[in-house]
């Protein structure tokens, strides 16, 4: 069943009207990794490694830092409807120590499901409901990485409207592999279906062995001040 509070949404909402000083953290980031039966399991470790590679990249951890307010990141996969599995919950990164132990915690993941479908909508709720229970930042996102179009369940447009976004980017990291039918149109489903909210952008990965340097270049870009995630669009596709 679909879940909507509410209660939080009007949270969200009066949280934005607060002076910037009750803010705990700059940006709440969650990272959803793709993990249905389209990706096999070196494509999984591709993924896993591009993000700890990308976590302690210098002009990554540069970005961290840009700020004296920090940057709370969760990490959490899926694939199915009621396949979503946690792998790093809210850590606030206020130095280079809880940086490196959000990355090894990555590292020393595995892969919870490997045999379920692309439920992009499901996905997206939990991440909403994630964000929901987390810190009170100045600006919210979530990253949805993928390889596949949402093939099972309510779509991304259900998802947005009955699940607490207000406030809240959705970005895209799309690993555009296109090697079985039906994935040649996946650009266009995350630009039409996917990206939502204020500066929305997707970053293009030419396939999984470009999945850590396109993890790169999306985090610095969400990452850097003054204005998160408002970077000259033309670099990547928006």
């Amino acid at each position: 069943m679909i879940r909507y509070a509410i209660a939080t949404g009007l949270g969200a909402a009066c949280f934005a009207a607060l002076p910037l000083y009750a803010a705990e953290c700059r940006l709440a980031l969650v990272l959803a990794i793709d993990v249905s039966s389209s990706v096999d399991a070196a494509e999984d470790q591709l993924q896993r490694s591009g993000i700890v590679a990308a976590l302690t990249a210098p002009e990554v951890q540069e970005a961290f830092f840009a700020s004296d307010l920090p940057v709370a990141l969760a990490v959490y996969e899926w694939s199915g409807r009621y396949n979503q599995e946690v792998i790093l919950d809210w850590l606030m990164i206020e130095g280079r120590a809880e940086l490196l132990g959000a990355a090894e915690t990555i590292a020393n993941s595995s892969r919870s499901h490997n045999d379920f479908p692309t439920a992009m909508g499901y996905a997206l709720g939990f991440g909403a409901q994630m964000l929901e229970r987390g810190p009170n930042c100045l600006y919210k996102t979530l990253d949805m990485a993928g390889d596949g179009q949402n093939n099972e369940g309510f779509p991304p447009a259900t998802a947005y409207r009955e699940f607490p976004f207000e406030g809240v980017t959705v970005n895209g990291l799309v690993v555009n592999a296109a090697d079985f039918e039906g994935e040649v149109g996946l650009i266009a489903f995350y630009r039409g279906e996917v990206l939502h909210g204020p500066g929305a952008f997707m970053i293009i990965a030419d396939g999984f062995a470009d999945f850590e340097a396109a993890m790169r270049r999306k985090l610095e870009r969400e990452l850097s001040p003054p204005s998160i995630g408002a970077l000259d669009p033309s670099k990547d596709a928006g």
